[in-house]
């Protein structure tokens, strides 16, 4: 049996990806976190750190707040997210 909520994600991705909405930054953070979470390979990403880079300094923070997530978990969220702020993920 398939994983629908792998399916509903990546719909829930198409919808966000393809959105002309614009976001507050704590709500694209939170967008960027789930995603990276949902989708990591091997272990925990961290953004490249720039020295005085504010913005991977907030994607770092973000990340680490959620770091006690599972993927599925993480995919959940996001799908969330996008029914709150973009609209309703058909399966």
């Amino acid at each position: 049996m398939p994983d629908t909520t792998e399916e509903k994600f990546l719909k829930a991705y198409d919808m966000a990806s393809k959105t002309d909405q614009k976001f507050a930054p704590d709500v694209m953070l939170h967008f960027y976190a789930y995603y990276k979470k949902a989708t990591q390979v091997n272990g925990f990403y961290a953004p490249p750190a720039n020295e005085g880079d504010i913005r991977n300094a907030f994607k770092i923070n973000a990340l680490l707040q959620i770091k006690n997530l599972s993927k599925h978990e993480a995919r959940e969220k996001y799908i969330e997210l996008v029914e709150e702020h973009i609209g309703e993920v058909t399966e």
